[in-house]
């Protein structure tokens, strides 16, 4: 994997984005943050660079993406509004290939399915919810898991349960087919996603993560 200088980051003006721009500027790496409202955005360092422009626009994504080495996401989806994943993630596959960007780690829900999950109850009634009560979210996100497989970057998508917005830093649980707790920390979500665009773990699967 090559050297990482430089993260293209999504969903940085977010709640779990603030976290993983805060850490990435404790690694020491530059970043570029795609913003729609740059104003409301309070981070200040010199290692930023704020791109203005929207996930669904390809120009902003090829903008936000030009001379990093590693792309992450926690892009979510905006109260009536456009449905934004299956787009984003097909604007952004195809710019990181242009690119020749290797590496892509992006947020999911429990709620999205792939061939290799076993599912304990608790989270298939999880699943189940989301897709009875927002069946079109869960389709883009879902169709969004199957741009990724049938890409050929190197992504890893992290799932997780109930998110605490707090700093707490606890022991984790990573499991491949079914999430074993109820929550997990902000500060713990950004924590992990860096440390996989750094040193991969879990090439081009969909791990879930826990507070244990």
């Amino acid at each position: 994997m090559k050297t990482i200088y430089k993260v293209a980051v999504l969903g940085g003006g977010g709640r779990t984005g603030n976290y993983i721009v805060k850490q990435l500027l404790k690694k020491g790496l530059s970043i570029k943050v795609l913003l729609r409202h740059p104003k409301n955005f309070t981070i200040q360092s010199s290692q930023i660079e704020i791109i203005k422009g929207d996930a669904l626009d390809i120009e902003s994504i090829k903008l936000l993406l030009k001379d990093c080495q590693a792309v992450i996401s926690t892009v979510g989806q905006r109260k009536d509004e456009p449905l934004v994943a299956s787009s984003a993630t097909n604007n952004i596959l195809k710019v990181m290939s242009d690119y020749g960007i290797e590496r892509y780690v992006l947020l999911a829900g429990l709620n999205i399915d792939t061939p290799f999950d076993k599912k304990s109850t608790k989270t298939q009634m999880a699943t189940d919810w989301m897709k009875t009560n927002f069946p079109l979210i869960q389709e883009d996100r879902q169709k969004a898991y199957d741009l990724l497989v049938e890409s050929a970057i190197d992504w890893t998508q992290i799932r997780v349960p109930f998110i605490e917005f707090t700093n707490v830093s606890t022991e984790i649980s990573v499991n491949l087919e079914d999430c074993l707790g109820d929550k997990i920390s902000a500060f713990n979500i950004a924590d992990f996603m860096i440390q996989e665009i750094i040193d991969s773990k879990f090439s081009r699967q969909s791990p879930f993560i826990s507070a244990i």
